[in-house]
Order: structure tokens, then sequence, then C-alpha cells
């Protein structure tokens, strides 16, 4: 298992078109992704509803879980999608 924890930098944090390219990046890999926000623990990093369900605003710790061959690339990967601004693409 592999774990992160970042803090999101985007002004808007992680609304609609950012919980997709979350989505996208943690569905090219094998491993099981969690993500968990304070209260908000273990939601599927894989599915767009439970990623906006961590109503991860700017400045928010958000901590990224993997199980699996891949988990610590995995875990990598999704941690740079949280922790970048979007600016371009979104």
């Amino acid at each position: 298992m592999a774990e992160k924890t970042i803090v999101v930098s985007n002004r808007l944090g992680i609304h609609a078109r950012p919980a997709a390219i979350v989505v996208q990046t943690a569905s090219k890999f094998a491993a099981d992704i969690f993500l968990s926000k304070g209260d908000v623990r273990n939601v599927n990093g894989k599915s767009i509803m439970s990623v906006m369900m961590l109503a991860a605003e700017q400045g928010a710790e958000v901590t990224v879980t993997a199980e699996g061959d891949d988990a610590d690339a995995a875990v990598t990967a999704v941690a740079q999608v949280l922790a970048g601004d979007f600016e371009g693409k979104i």
C-alpha cells in the first residue's frame, strides 16, 4: 500500500472539471485508489461522484492511498494532479 497527503492548491478547489481529470488519471492504473479528506474517508478515486463528494477546497489536505501492483506510481500521479492548479486544463 502507498499513501501520500497533499494540499489542494487550485483556487476553486476540486470541482467537476478537476475531479474529471483526477478520475481520468486514476483510471490509468490497475491499483485501487482511495481519497480521504477530514471525515470523508476512502472514497473511490476512479469515481467522479466520489471525488466530488470530498468537496476539497483550496488549502484542503487530501490523502491519496492505493493498493495494487502499481500503487506507488498511482499515488504519485494522482497526488500531482490534486496538488496542481489546473490552469489551462479546465
